[in-house]
């Protein structure tokens, strides 16, 4: 699962596609129509490479309407293709606006699952684009905390610097020995439960008391990025 299966390394083919702005609104289908363009030959590539009898799940929340429908729409077609099943029981319970967010933003603005997971059973996670990789992680962590095995992640755009998911454990150790339990305080994770495009950024600042000044700066940020879309962020 460290490295995912992806097609494209940027978005530029996702937003030049006819449909992609009413699919991340939430229109199922523009996002069928984007899907079949430009996923169904990597979907047909990669299916063999896939463990059987797997549920396809993509992070979604409890009302979908108006939200990026693209996650949803993507799994289902990886479903149909590998001959495996869907996932709609595990859901997004927070909403974290990482569209237009910057590294910090995206730290600070970590998403909540929730939702019944089969004992033993085998997820591959999906998604249209993973930058940071945070959401995926949690989505990983909450399958294997209720006993789920994830052996495979699914995406169509892996945008991040590293195409890794797991950090490298220097980094780690590194983080650790730098800034202690700090990183536990502010973000509400171990350095281990980092991903590696979040480890290998939070290495750049020198001291805590940076990384706490940053969060601080990109919270003021993203209140006021919700604000110029019109967003009520609810705390």
């Amino acid at each position: 699962m460290d490295k995912p299966f992806w097609l494209f390394d940027n978005d530029l083919a996702l937003k030049s596609h006819s449909g992609y702005r009413e699919a991340k609104s939430g229109d199922e289908k523009a996002a069928a129509s984007l899907v079949s363009d430009l996923a169904t030959d990597f979907i047909v590539r990669i299916k063999e490479r896939l463990p059987s009898d797997v549920i396809f799940v993509a992070p979604h929340a409890y009302e979908a309407a108006g939200d990026n429908a693209i996650p949803q729409v993507f799994a289902a077609a990886c479903a149909m293709i590998a001959k495996g099943d869907i996932d709609t029981d595990i859901v997004q319970v927070t909403r974290v606006f990482h569209t237009g967010a910057d590294p910090m933003e995206r730290m600070s603005l970590r998403a909540e699952f929730e939702g019944s997971v089969t004992p033993g059973s085998r997820y591959v996670l999906v998604d249209d684009v993973m930058n940071m990789g945070g959401t995926l992680a949690e989505l990983a962590n909450h399958i294997r905390g209720a006993g789920g095995v994830v052996p495979a992640i699914v995406i169509l755009v892996n945008a991040g610097r590293s195409k890794r998911l797991q950090p490298d454990r220097k980094i780690i150790r590194e983080l650790e020995r730098r800034h202690g339990n700090e990183i536990t305080e502010i973000f509400g994770i171990v350095p281990a439960a980092l991903t590696a495009n979040e480890a290998n950024y939070l290495i750049g600042f020198r001291s805590a008391d940076e990384i706490r000044n940053r969060v601080v700066k990109a919270k003021k940020e993203t209140y006021l990025r919700l604000r110029s879309k019109g967003i009520e962020r609810q705390s």
